[in-house]
């Protein structure tokens, strides 16, 4: 008896081949566009001198690591019509508007744009429920004491408490914060901002920034080009 086995057969090299090139060519085209989720982490080169002391030149003192200073991350969301950014500001508070305003925002005093790099989780499955997530928290204010213990917000702080497991878990961890310079010293900004408000500088306090919350392994580098 001849076994009929025709109907059953595994598909042919040919056929695995094109298909694997079909998915590799959809997954290059997603890397290149923005996704709900994603996260856009601002850079400035680290030679690059704002006018005065700032919040954005502190940070990039303290977080620099000596070739492109990452200043700020925003949360993207991706709609029918517009893509939002969600992220936390001082002249905002945590709020969620067009991604024209957030590059209007983050403009350059000579009229360029800083360099934006776009990253996102390797597992993405729950982006969308992440940045849902981060909607409860629109409408608070900047924190400009860097404190976990109070209901205000900076961005790198909204990231980590948005992108949490069903569990409670961060995705994203708190280190050491700091706040000096290269040369170990405290920008003039800082100095200020604390002595204002009757605090000392938590150097050292667990917290998180932009700078190491990119090199988190939960996250990849797409090609995204914005704007």
């Amino acid at each position: 008896m001849t076994l009929a086995v025709a109907g059953c057969r595994m598909p042919g090299r040919a056929g695995h081949d094109k298909a694997s090139q079909a998915n590799d060519k959809a997954s290059q085209a997603n890397d290149k566009a923005l996704q709900t989720g994603d996260l856009v982490f601002v850079g400035i080169p680290a030679d690059y001198s704002l006018e005065g002391d700032s919040m954005g030149s502190a940070i990039s003192d303290a977080t620099g690591n000596g070739v492109l200073n990452l200043i700020h991350v925003a949360i993207a969301e991706v709609g029918k019509d517009t893509t939002w950014i969600i992220d936390a500001t001082i002249k905002h508070g945590v709020d969620r508007h067009p991604i024209d305003t957030f590059f209007r925002d983050f403009t350059l005093k000579d009229g360029t744009l800083p360099v934006f790099i776009v990253k996102r989780l390797k597992d993405n499955k729950m982006a969308e429920q992440f940045v849902e997530n981060s909607k409860k928290f629109l409408g608070r204010p900047y924190d400009v004491w860097f404190s976990p213990d109070n209901e205000a917000m900076y961005c790198s702080e909204l990231v980590r408490d948005s992108y949490r497991t069903p569990e409670g878990g961060y995705l994203f961890n708190a280190k050491p914060m700091n706040f000096k310079n290269a040369e170990g010293d405290f920008p003039v900004y800082w100095q200020q901002l604390f002595a204002l408000i009757g605090q000392e500088i938590p150097q050292d306090e667990p917290g998180t920034n932009p700078q190491d919350m990119s090199q988190e392994p939960v996250l990849k580098e797409v090609a995204v080009k914005l704007p």
